[in-house]
């Protein structure tokens, strides 16, 4: 069974062994409203922990997707750029954005539980 942890910028991570799956929160999705473009980072990329490794765009505003963890691209969900309305509909399941050999293990133990974030996005509501 995979552990899930949050982001204070409203990334999620579901973790396999040593792979992290990311995309952005259902707080996040509703916040930006309908998304019309997604881009991802290119498989093979080194990202350093909370840099920027994706864009999300919505009719409302664009936003960097950050990544929680160091490590490197493994793969990315093409799905989700062919379909970026697709992100609203699952943000935390089927429309993930990317997943990434983590380098860092103990950079998790910095991310929320499902509780902890569900109160920090009540209280930053944007």
């Amino acid at each position: 069974m995979s552990e899930k942890k949050y982001s204070k910028k409203h990334e999620w991570v579901s973790i396999e062994g040593d792979i992290a799956t990311v995309g952005i929160t259902n707080h996040a999705a509703n916040l930006l409203g309908d998304i019309v473009f997604v881009e991802l980072p290119d498989k093979g990329k080194n990202v350093e922990k909370e840099g920027q490794a994706g864009v999300v765009e919505s009719t409302k505003a664009a936003s960097d997707v950050y990544t929680p963890v160091t490590g490197e691209i493994t793969e990315t969900n093409k799905s989700i750029v062919d379909d970026p309305a697709a992100v609203n509909k699952d943000p935390e399941g089927t429309s993930w954005f990317f997943k990434i050999k983590i380098k860092n293990k103990s950079e998790l133990n910095e991310l929320m539980n499902k509780t902890d974030y569900e109160k920090f996005a009540k209280e930053n509501p944007n």
